[in-house]
């Protein structure tokens, strides 16, 4: 379990020393300062969940600090200690962004409380603004099918990339599961810890950079408040880039530095932060490509190319169809019981799925939400296409020439290299002289020669 963290900033050392030994315990690091200057540099080095801050100390007064703290991380609670309480000191405290007040001399138990009702705050804050993020994660089981030894091959990279905190790069076409894929890479090891995803592609380019690094008030018209990005948000889990193609080539130094130092900078801010953000990045296009025509940037592709994992398109592996289909009807349907008939697979299995996994899921929906029988036919949705396509089969059928043709064509041709020699003819056709008689009677050859 991941500790959480207490800063204890007061010059009175026994004061300091004292509560340290009281509130230390298997959930909580506590540190001390005994002054300003000593707290402002452990509090850019870690991540405080709460800081227990005396309002005197010998160089400066502690409520003048609150916005310094607060700058280097917004979410630390803050409980501000005073020897001279009044209630116009309390409400400045809290305007200015402190948790909770306390005067000396201090009931030890009634802070420890505090301390870890702000803990349980501040967790309960997280879990909510992940929640309400408009890309967080589906609740929806990890759907990861497909047979044969390019999949092996695939699992394997999928359990390694699963045990390393490591950039991945995820490549395929549209609809072949790379978002689905990121979440089984990740929730594979990491149960509770936030999954953020974000399509690169939906994104304006001029707000591509405050949503993924975060803005501070006022940086850019429209900016009313300071707002975190995607990377501190996804701090401690992954950050799922969908089409990393579209990030704008003036970004990408700025991503590859968030990845090489684990550091981020608002726009219009100052201060580097650091965040603990896996990153997991995918496209439809071919990265190397894009490369080449400079496009973007070599450096960074080298990044996210640590682990590279491609998805091959649907019609690569047909034979998975019925099992998709299957998995589909299950999710969408639990309470009732559909089937698909072994005819009806074999036309699926016909059409060639420009749209991969996602086209297949689609047309499970819509025949479990059309069709009234329990047996679907889903084929039928597929409408004009998948008739074109047989039809296209039949032709090419009905243009294939028949063996009798094939035949009659074949002895034509020996008999007239042979300059109509029946013995020759049949001798290198390997048949009997009789046997080629009866052929040519039968195809209607007419000779003229030696036998």
């Amino acid at each position: 379990m991941n500790k959480r963290l207490v800063l204890i900033i007061d010059d009175n050392k026994l004061f300091a020393e004292s509560t340290k030994d009281f509130l230390v315990n298997d959930y909580l690091d506590i540190y001390t300062a005994s002054s300003l200057a000593n707290a402002l540099e452990l509090l850019s080095k870690k991540h405080f969940d709460v800081v227990l801050l005396d309002n005197s100390l010998p160089d400066g007064d502690g409520l003048n600090c609150v916005k310094d703290i607060l700058a280097l991380n917004d979410q630390t609670k803050i409980i501000l200690v005073t020897g001279y309480p009044s209630f116009e000191n309390a409400v400045q405290a809290l305007k200015k962004g402190v948790y909770d007040y306390f005067s000396k001399p201090i009931e030890i138990d009634e802070l420890q409380v505090a301390i870890n009702r702000a803990i349980r705050v501040s967790e309960l804050e997280k879990v909510e603004q992940i929640q309400n993020y408009k890309n967080r994660v589906e609740s929806e089981d990890i759907l990861f099918i497909g047979t044969g030894a390019k999949f092996d091959e695939i699992r394997k990279l999928v359990e390694k990339a699963s045990m390393v905190n490591v950039p991945v790069l995820i490549t395929g076409e549209t609809g072949t599961g790379k978002s689905l894929l990121a979440k089984y890479i990740h929730y594979n090891k990491e149960k509770t810890r936030p999954f953020i995803s974000v399509n690169c592609a939906a994104l304006p380019e001029n707000l591509i950079e405050s949503e993924l690094f975060g803005a501070e008030k006022g940086s850019y018209t429209g900016a009313i408040s300071t707002r975190k990005g995607l990377f501190e948000i996804a701090d401690g889990g992954t950050l799922f880039l969908d089409e990393i193609a579209e990030i704008p080539i003036h970004l990408q130094s700025k991503l590859l530095g968030v990845l090489d130092d684990k550091k981020v900078r608002r726009l219009g801010g100052e201060i580097y932060r650091s965040v603990n953000t896996r990153t997991i990045a995918a496209t439809n296009v071919d990265l190397e490509d894009f490369v080449l025509q400079r496009r973007f940037r070599n450096d960074l592709f080298y990044r996210l190319n640590v682990i590279s994992i491609h998805l091959p398109p649907l019609r690569e592996h047909k034979q998975d169809i019925p099992t998709f289909c299957k998995y589909f009807i299950n999710k969408l349907s639990p309470n009732k019981k559909f089937q698909i008939a072994d005819n009806e697979y074999n036309k699926l299995i016909l059409y060639d799925w420009p749209g991969n996994i996602r086209e297949l899921k689609n047309i499970i929906e819509r025949s479990i939400i059309l069709q009234d029988s329990n047996f679907l036919q889903p084929s039928l949705l597929l409408g004009n296409v998948l008739k074109e396509k047989s039809s296209a089969s039949v032709k090419e059928q009905k243009d294939l020439p028949s063996l009798d043709l094939i035949n009659q064509k074949h002895i034509e041709t020996v008999l007239n290299n042979h300059s109509g020699n029946l013995t020759r003819t049949a001798k290198v056709l390997g048949i009997s002289l009789s046997t080629l008689k009866r052929k040519l009677k039968e195809f209607g050859i007419k000779y003229s020669g030696s036998k």
